[in-house]
């Protein structure tokens, strides 16, 4: 028997990798394509996209080292040290707060607004310390989990709570909306599956519900814009909003304007829905279609990169681009509920739902349904922090499944 499950776990952890092995090269292979089309392109390709894909490649074999690294120790030891992993992550964030509010720090520069990078080393290399904390809160969280007592009753979620939230505001005043969306979801997913009862993680849902308003009231314009693009979609939305100097400062936080929507507002997702609706069924084809060619879409190589590969091959390519991650979801799962261990399946289940959380905000914000929060489609997307991040995660996925303990580990 044991044997058996050896086995079958060793089979689940090739079909794993052999997906993130595809994945990584189809994101790649993407990246070059929108820098280099079948067809002749404006000079600008060569420009802002030339030399993307050999970093990406750079990358890929970074992130190659952060999964070998993943695997060198057991995955237990790492949940000793998990709290001293978190808390190095919440310096690196504070720092971030630091040069935005207190004093400039000259290795952390501000792009876009934000402060959300720290460079290593020489050149424009950079991390993104929101992107180790996906793993590292998930590390912590699931160590922290491992005992009934921490979960199982209402005061007892004040705990898991604190180590989601502390992160939470500082990555908010960096400012990095899409990690903030990913790790309450995943949050909860752990609180569920950890036993947690369902009746405290709906009220707590309830009470997040009622103090939605007040938080919606505290968010700068931008960001309201960036959430209500998706109901704004609606010309008879836009349309009230016009016409409606309330509703207007309600959904945007200033006066609403159809010009300011076609240029502003709602052009990337316009853009993005333009992009995937052309692919039609079988799509334009490799490195073809005006979407692939020339700027019409912004950010084609990481935000908006499955509306790339939807462009360029269709409602059924990506019915098969997706099956990939299904696979990975499928082979996570397995190694979660082979396990015995509760720190193990609640880390597998962490990573598993940390990947399901950012495919669906990435393809919900490219077809409409979710706002757009630059959240990356892992493993394709281009970035060196978030292809080293998931390829660390699905690491400690595979050291799970390697290191399956077959008698329950004594508790510490």
């Amino acid at each position: 028997m044991r044997n058996f499950l050896k086995g079958r776990l060793l089979f689940v952890r090739i079909c794993l990798l052999a997906s993130v092995a595809i994945l990584v090269l189809l994101g790649i292979l993407t990246i070059y394509i929108v820098a280099n089309p079948v067809e002749a392109s404006p000079a600008f390709n060569m420009v802002s996209l030339a030399g993307f894909w050999k970093k990406q490649i750079l990358f890929a074999v970074v992130g190659a080292f952060g999964f070998v690294g993943a695997n060198l120790v057991n995955y237990r030891r790492l949940g000793a040290v998990s709290h001293w992993l978190y808390a190095g992550v919440l310096f690196l964030l504070i720092l971030l707060v630091i040069s935005r509010y207190v004093v400039p720090l000259s290795f952390i520069p501000e792009i876009n607004g934000a402060h959300c990078w720290i460079r290593v080393g020489i050149g424009s290399f950079a991390i993104q310390p929101s992107e180790l904390c996906k793993l590292a809160y998930i590390l912590a969280l699931a160590w922290y989990l491992r005992y009934r007592s921490n979960y199982h009753s209402f005061r007892a979620l004040i705990g898991p709570f604190a180590l989601t939230l502390v992160p939470i505001v500082l990555i908010l005043v960096e400012p990095d909306l899409g990690t903030v969306l990913l790790m309450m979801p995943v949050l909860f997913t752990m609180l569920f599956m950890a036993g947690a009862r369902v009746k405290h993680l709906v009220l707590i849902l309830l009470l997040a519900v009622l103090v939605s308003p007040l938080l919606w009231l505290k968010m700068k314009p931008y960001q309201r814009s960036r959430v209500s693009a998706v109901v704004l979609q609606s010309s008879w939305i836009r349309e009230k909003a016009e016409q409606s100097p309330a509703l207007s400062k309600i959904l945007v936080g200033r006066e609403f304007s159809q010009k300011r929507w076609r240029s502003d507002w709602g052009y990337h997702i316009t853009r993005s829905k333009l992009a995937i609706a052309s692919g039609g069924w079988s799509g334009q084809g490799i490195g073809c279609g005006d979407f692939t060619k020339y700027n019409f879409l912004p950010h084609r190589h990481n935000d908006f990169i499955f509306s790339v590969i939807a462009h360029q091959c269709g409602f059924l390519g990506c019915i098969a681009f997706l099956g990939l991650y299904v696979i990975v979801v499928w082979c996570g799962l397995e190694i979660a509920a082979d396990n015995i261990d509760p720190f193990a399946r609640l880390l597998a289940v962490g990573i598993v739902a940390m990947i399901v959380v950012e495919v669906l905000e990435h393809v919900g914000m490219t077809v409409g349904l979710m706002p757009i929060t630059g959240l990356t489609l892992p493993f394709v997307s281009y970035g060196g922090s978030s292809l080293l991040v998931n390829m660390m995660a699905v690491g400690l996925l595979n050291n799970v499944g390697r290191c399956r303990p077959f008698t329950v580990a004594p508790k510490k």
